[in-house]
């Protein structure tokens, strides 16, 4: 049996480990011997830039953001999303993984990454986040395996309170952002909740036949009024694999 073939590595900023390995043309990413991403499963990060973009696709102006860039799934999936006028903002900490992508040899994002409407920066996302109010129509996190599952300690930021909070003041009117998560996190979206959003939980297969589920948040502006549902009820989608969620007003500050 062929064996994986570890071909880079790359330092967290808290000094993971993160791999680039490959095995009979497959490719995958991961940090202290478990799998993050992989080139066989990647249905929920196209689902996530579907979702975070639907409906830019004839609106002019678009500027979205994307925090993480992976193995390019994200990337590819928004750029169809969005119309030719559109700026998508790739945000990647890590330089290496920025190369992997780069490297025509590896099949990843290389033609994406070309993309006169993409704009790479080399910085940690919530760095571009909390310098850009106003500044996006959609913003997609893929930069953990959730809230409770970092990837590097210094993400925490992006999950809290305060920091849902700079998420939605660099939203745009009618704007939305997506986090991508492996497994549930009611906690999460009761936060989300509380931070002003609109929240929609999306139960997403990783690969499009078979493999495990993942969890998509995606959270709009929101009006305690009109947050959706009976207070403290979650209201389930035809399929019941999407639901909105609502908490009781008292739970929500002003």
């Amino acid at each position: 049996m062929k064996k994986w073939t570890a071909l880079d590595s790359a330092k967290t900023p808290d000094g993971r480990e993160l791999i680039l390995a490959e095995h009979d043309g497959t490719y995958s990413i991961s940090v202290g011997g478990s799998e993050l991403m992989s080139t066989r499963k990647h249905n929920s990060e196209e689902k996530l830039a579907e979702m975070a973009c639907a409906g830019l696709k004839t609106k002019r102006g678009v500027r979205i953001l994307i925090g993480g860039l992976g193995l390019g799934f994200t990337l590819r999936a928004a750029l169809k999303a969005v119309g030719p006028d559109a700026v998508v903002v790739q945000a990647e900490i890590l330089p290496e993984v920025v190369a992997w992508n780069r490297n025509p040899e590896y099949g990843l994002a290389h033609r994406e990454l070309l993309d006169k409407r993409v704009e790479v920066a080399q910085e940690d996302v919530a760095v571009v986040i909390r310098q850009s109010p106003r500044g996006f129509d959609a913003i997609m996190l893929d930069v953990d395996n959730g809230p409770a599952a970092l990837t590097a300690d210094g993400n925490e930021g992006l999950y809290v309170f305060s920091g849902l909070q700079a998420a939605k003041k660099a939203l745009r009117s009618g704007g939305c952002i997506v986090y991508w998560a492996a497994a549930p996190d009611h906690p999460f979206e009761k936060l989300m909740w509380q931070a002003g959003f609109e929240v929609e939980v999306h139960r997403v297969s990783a690969h499009t036949t078979s493999g495990g589920w993942h969890t998509l948040y995606l959270g709009r502006h929101g009006d305690p009024a009109k947050a959706g549902g009976t207070p403290g009820t979650s209201k389930r989608r035809p399929g019941g694999a999407s639901r909105k969620v609502s908490y009781p007003p008292q739970n929500r500050p002003l």
